[in-house]
């Protein structure tokens, strides 16, 4: 008889735990405190529905043509000659003209080289302006002015090294550096062509080219993965192509699964459904089959601090859904703990020595044993 009334008193004051609520157990339950901002307004709820995945998925990038605006620039495209470019310009049936250095040096060692004032030197007829110009252009503007010594003088004129113009890929490449702006145009997938390609930790999905000033960011992935020729670009002196690396590039799964952690996105995407399996499922004896929730902050701009999409998986079909959701880098999953779990863990806490949950029952049977 002795032991009844410790029970009792420990039975009283799991009930009072369980009449103050759920905000002394550990786990899944989030109370606010009152001094704090609240938050509902600033957070969006939306439940993950076959309406919400076929949605996601008609802003997939797909494989699509290329863009007239870009087909145009690559067709129009005709380089200009700027200071620090080496011309080689032939006079046909006059070898001194042609190769003044001798036959050993190549074009770009005795080609004219343009100089800081936009001009090259070229006998007979000194100064020639040439910067800004096409090669046809220069190669009229000599003949012309060569004809006054030389009869009907056959001019030609082309670029011995590209050497004024250039595009910085810098990041996560193979061989980062300058690349030179040449006569033939020089597109984004041609530039990291050049560059040796990607790394295997390159971020694909986010590649930032910078131009006079602005940022663009662009999706390699879709580019080259997909076959979006949207997301190409055709590259313009001054350029800076950055890859970063794919080192953030990761999802948080915390609460009520197997191995909470951090779980590497890489380049192919995961869904839910995967962050969920790699984390070792979710914890069946401890979970709220309806609580699995993927937060996902809002870009500066947004009056929103969050969106968070809840996927129920009452029934086990729901999983389906959660394969077509795909989660993007710096979402946090979290799966909430059931309201039972998170009674037992109190229950726990004050009777370390009684088995969960039908205690009571038994732990009544071995007091009247005892008497």
């Amino acid at each position: 008889m002795r032991h009844l009334p410790s029970l009792r008193l420990l039975l009283a004051l799991a009930g009072a735990a369980w009449l103050s609520g759920c905000a002394l157990a550990p786990g899944g339950h989030m109370d606010y405190r009152t001094e704090t901002a609240p938050l509902d307004d600033l957070v969006d709820i939306e439940p993950i529905t076959p309406g919400l995945v076929a949605t996601y998925r008609n802003t997939v990038s797909r494989a699509a043509p290329m863009p007239e605006g870009l087909r145009d620039e690559l067709d129009a495209w005709t380089y200009r000659i700027a200071p620090g470019d080496v011309l080689n310009i032939i006079v046909y049936d006059h070898p001194e003209l042609t190769i003044p250095a001798g036959a050993e040096r190549s074009a770009a060692e005795s080609g004219n080289q343009v100089r800081n004032d936009g001009t090259i030197f070229y006998p007979f007829i000194g100064r020639v302006p040439v910067a800004g110009k096409t090669l046809d252009e220069v190669r009229r503007l000599i003949t012309e002015q060569l004809a006054a010594y030389i009869f009907e003088p056959q001019v030609d004129v082309g670029i011995a090294a590209f050497r004024s113009q250039k595009v910085l890929v810098s990041g996560a490449v193979q061989q980062p550096g300058s690349l030179p702006v040449t006569s033939v145009p020089l597109t984004l997938a041609d530039a990291i062509g050049e560059v040796g390609g990607a790394r295997d930790d390159a971020n694909w999905h986010e590649v930032i080219l910078t131009r006079d000033g602005e940022e663009q960011r662009l999706s390699l992935y879709a580019l080259l993965r997909q076959g979006d020729q949207r997301q190409n670009r055709l590259l313009r002196d001054g350029d800076v192509l950055h890859v970063p690396s794919a080192e953030n590039q990761a999802v948080a799964v915390m609460g009520q699964v197997r191995s909470p952690g951090n779980i590497a996105l890489g380049n192919e995407r995961l869904s839910l459904t995967d962050a969920l399996a790699r984390a070792g499922g979710v914890d069946e004896g401890t979970a709220q089959p309806s609580g699995i929730f993927v937060i996902r902050g809002q870009g500066e701009g947004s009056d929103r601090l969050a969106t968070v999409y809840q996927l129920d998986i009452r029934n086990a079909t729901a999983f389906t859904l959660g394969s077509h959701f795909t989660l993007q880098p710096q979402d946090v999953v979290y799966v909430t703990t059931a309201p039972l779990a998170r009674w037992n863990r109190v229950i726990s806490l004050l009777l370390p020595s009684i088995r969960l949950p039908g205690f009571a029952g038994e732990s009544l049977s071995d007091a009247r044993d005892a008497n």
